[in-house]
């Protein structure tokens, strides 16, 4: 866990795209909401897989979100159980149920279901709040530490050339 945290902020202090870390973090959190062993996850994983995201900030907030989904499972199963309960959905859950791909993904259950909504209403929020809190670490608190004379003189050290070499090339990540 450590590792990936480190990572993490390599990610964050790099050069990379604040919205393909952005994206991550709202894929993870759509992982790390609802239950683990579900098709829409696996989707989910896939695309994560397929577009180019930040695959260490996309497991951080996924293990961060999974802990988050403890606490909030409670309201996960209600926002399921009304959406299951809801007599205007009652055609299109039947029609998922009589699909032998859509029974895979579980929908019956309240919590898969409401997680997976609730996750859904949120990414968009998530992408776009993770990249402006992403652009504004970038601009202060980065700016802020690199000012630190320690700062400045552990980039100066040969040491630091030869691990920025490193991890240039891919050889240590």
């Amino acid at each position: 866990m450590l590792t990936l945290l480190a990572k993490l902020f390599k990610a964050l202090n790099s050069e990379s795209s604040p919205r393909q870390i952005a994206l991550a973090i709202a894929l993870g959190m759509i992982i790390g909401l609802s239950p683990t062993l579900s098709l829409h996850n696996l989707i989910v994983l896939l695309i994560a897989f397929i577009v180019r995201v930040n695959l260490s900030a996309f497991f951080v907030a996924f293990a961060g979100f999974s802990v988050l989904a403890l606490g909030l499972s409670p309201a996960f199963s209600g926002v399921g159980e009304s959406l299951l309960t809801n007599p205007n959905l009652a055609d299109l859950w039947q029609s998922f149920y009589q699909s032998d791909v859509l029974k895979l993904a579980h929908f019956h259950n309240t919590l898969t279901l409401g997680s997976l909504f609730s996750a859904l209403i949120l990414f968009f929020p998530m992408v776009f709040l993770s990249q402006y809190f992403i652009v504004r670490y970038r601009h202060h608190v980065k700016t802020f530490i690199e000012k630190f004379k320690i700062i400045q003189a552990l980039k100066g050290s040969r040491f630091y050339r030869i691990y920025q070499s490193l991890t240039n090339t891919g050889v240590a990540s």
